[in-house]
């Protein structure tokens, strides 16, 4: 056991204790040489159980598995020392407090809150799942998600080695939690839909504040409190299914219905109902007046136009969006929308890229470029590249995004018919700036060393302006192009050091887009992802750029 006030490999000082399990303790750290807290897990490597050594194995597996994942909601693995003794797993030291605590003292919560604590999860667990093998975390429970000051959750303890404690209520085993476990859990065949039963329970003791574990019977959650929505009920007992084929299939899945719960709901489906059977008279009205002539042109218009309008306001619907684009090729409607559905899911490979240009392309024709709608979507297309295009494999290069999203900016930067109504013109321009860069200075043949004090002070003057533009826009536009401009700072630090740009310019713009993306007030998962992830990596950027000018002041 580590002493209060000793220094673990030079480096961490042991501040208190904040934690401990069967052969492990958690304390509280000092980084001596960062001065920053870290938790860093003492785990026992002989003690009295028979399991010792599978444990320990099972711990150290654990904290290997978490050093290769990275999510802003799960803890990450810095440091894992081994003195032959005992082994010190140095990670993210989380401020907070547990659901479960929270649950404890406050009693059940609102479902605005839940809703956004579950989409978190949701969010978390779908990065798990997607990992090669899936990694299935098998111990959802509020006592396992911290909420951090700020309102964003963290996953903590994947519970590994209390897969070897004696089953009670509080205790994990090989079967998990009691309550929040699902029955296939018991025999050991877990695949993702076991974690999205476990959220459902979650979300079901949060909304309640009945414990699973005390054996009351299940009921839904309007039972138990009435003024809870009919969608949250729904999508809570599509979660908890006994058997797994009649769950939500992935977290995707259950995402998207927590972010429509209206969409689920009796009342809504009656609604779709009603307005597919007008849309039937109307169709046949308009086969019976087609024989009247002119009459029946003006209404075979007017009944194109109201098919197209219910066609694209159908909600995740890629045929309904193809129908549309058949009535009427050169509205852009259909597209976004398309467009919309790709990005809600986060997803943007080869097979949506496939599917997309093929309507795209072929409809190409029937476009005009003079109307704001075009000149937005051309900007769409170009973002979902630079945003969200990935290899067969999901990784992804930044060159490849730039790449491909260049022609869509391009389009617009050289089009001088656009529509005025185009808000987005000069973020437009903007990205075609940094496409063109690299396209002309990191793709092309010409070497980065060609790129000139001119050309950076160039770049880095259109990415101010572009900032002051950007303040009008939405959450995620923002986001977007303060990632894509810190991307480029890091990218390029050593090119910027090189041709002795202003390191104080360089650093002020980070500076600036870190300020920025803290302001920028985000409903969306994705966008509070990104937000986070441009807060995160601002310390280490900055450190990397800082780094690359004293390398080149050392040696001149």
């Amino acid at each position: 056991m580590a002493e209060i006030g000793s220094v673990i490999d030079n480096k961490y000082e042991i501040l208190k204790e904040i934690g401990r399990g069967g052969m492990s303790i958690v304390y509280l750290a000092m980084d001596k040489r960062l001065n920053k807290q870290w938790a860093v897990k003492e785990i026992r490597k002989k003690g009295s159980g028979k399991n010792d050594e599978i444990v320990v194995n099972s711990l150290l597996a654990e904290a290997n598995m978490m050093k290769r994942l990275d999510h802003p909601a799960l803890p990450r693995i810095v440091d894992i020392i081994d003195n032959g003794i005992t082994i010190y797993v140095v990670m993210d030291y989380i401020e907070g407090e547990s659901l479960d605590k929270i649950l404890n003292e406050y009693g059940a919560q609102s479902e605005e809150l839940v809703i956004g604590w579950a989409k978190q999860l949701c969010d978390a667990l779908s990065y798990l799942h997607s990992q090669k093998p899936s990694i299935i975390y098998r111990d959802m429970k509020p006592a396992n998600v911290m909420l951090k000051p700020e309102g964003n959750i963290k996953i903590i303890d994947f519970g590994i080695a209390r897969e070897y404690k004696e089953q009670n209520l509080a205790d994990t085993t090989v079967l998990g939690t009691k309550g929040y476990a699902p029955p296939e859990q018991y025999s050991g065949q877990t695949d993702p839909r076991s974690d999205i039963f476990a959220i459902g329970m979650t979300m079901h003791h949060l909304l309640t504040g009945i414990d699973p574990r005390n054996g009351e019977p299940y009921a839904p959650v309007r039972q138990w409190n009435p003024e809870l929505s009919e969608g949250i009920e729904m999508i809570i007992d599509k979660c908890v299914q006994p058997a797994a084929e009649n769950r939500y299939q992935s977290c995707e899945d259950l995402l998207y219905d927590l972010e429509h719960p209206e969409l689920i709901t009796k009342d809504f489906k009656k609604k779709q109902k009603r307005k597919l059977w007008a849309f039937g008279i109307s169709s046949s009205l308009c086969v019976i007046l087609l024989l009247s002539g002119i009459i029946c042109n003006w209404l075979a218009v007017k009944v194109n136009n109201n098919n197209y309008d219910a066609l694209v306001q159908t909600v995740d619907s890629m045929e309904s969006y193809k129908q549309a684009i058949q009535i009427y090729p050169g509205r852009t409607e259909a597209y976004l929308r398309i467009l919309e559905n790709y990005e809600d899911g986060g997803v943007f490979g080869k097979a949506e890229n496939d599917e997309f240009l093929a309507l795209y392309n072929a409809n190409r024709g029937a476009l005009d470029k003079t109307e704001a709608g075009v000149a937005e979507l051309n900007y769409k297309i170009g973002m979902m590249y630079f945003n969200y295009y990935t290899n067969d494999d999901g990784s992804y290069s930044f060159a490849n995004r730039v790449q491909k999203a260049y022609p869509f900016f391009a389009e617009n930067f050289k089009n001088t018919q656009i529509s005025p109504e185009f808000e987005e013109k000069k973020l437009s321009d903007c990205y075609y700036q940094i496409c063109s860069f690299y396209k002309s200075y990191i793709l092309s043949s010409a070497k980065v060393e060609e790129a000139s004090k001119k050309d950076y002070e160039s770049l880095l003057k259109t990415m101010e302006t572009a900032l002051r533009d950007v303040e009008e826009a939405g959450a995620y536009d923002q986001l977007t192009l303060y990632n894509g401009i810190v991307m480029l700072l890091y990218d390029q630090r050593v090119g910027m050091a090189n041709v002795n740009v202003s390191e104080s310019q360089v650093l002020n713009l980070l500076s600036e887009v870190c300020e920025g993306a803290k302001e920028v007030n985000v409903q969306k998962e994705q966008s509070k992802n990104l937000k986070q992830e441009i807060v995160d990596n601002y310390i280490s950027y900055k450190e990397a750029i800082e780094r690359a000018y004293n390398n080149v002041k050392e040696r001149s």
